[in-house]
């Protein structure tokens, strides 16, 4: 286990929520792998102990059913971004966007670091395989009940 992956269990599970705000716009169209993305105030205030890297959890919208998730925290390498970003996979094929409503999660467990990819084909691979880690981990007893936590059933406002 990565020393990144210890530091970043310490925290875990690790509840979060804000404002669907827009990203880069290249989640759907590039990868086809759409993001919901946190506004710069929920990144700023993340754990420092939550390093950059591709974790997995469950997330909803608007208080609607719990789904599970993969995120992405940090700059993205390949895009060579220049803020620290939040984008949010919730694994489900939505009819229309979400943005500025409110998105929950939380953080179940560390995938893997950052990485540099040489090729866009190379980032999608790893993040379909991402994917298919975050099911893995959220089948888990432990892990599965977390997806019905009190968190998600709060009706306060962000």
């Amino acid at each position: 286990m990565s020393s990144l992956g210890t530091m970043a269990r310490k925290v875990l599970p690790f509840f979060a929520k804000g404002r669907v705000v827009r990203g880069f716009g290249r989640g759907s169209k590039e990868l086809g792998v759409p993001t919901a993305n946190f506004p710069d105030d929920v990144v700023e205030n993340l754990p420092e102990e939550l390093c950059c890297g591709v974790y997995c959890g469950f997330a909803s919208i608007d208080n609607g059913t719990v789904y599970p998730m993969c995120l992405s925290i940090g700059w993205n390498p390949y895009y060579k971004n220049e803020k620290r970003t939040m984008e949010t996979h919730i694994i489900h094929n939505f009819s229309e966007d979400f943005y500025d409503q409110q998105l929950k999660l939380v953080i179940v467990d560390f995938i893997r670091p950052m990485l540099d990819f040489t090729s866009l084909d190379e980032l999608k691979s790893a993040i379909a395989s991402d994917i298919v880690t975050s099911h893995k981990i959220l089948a888990n007893d432990a892990a599965a009940a977390l997806s019905k936590h009190e968190f998600f059933l709060l009706d306060e406002d962000v």
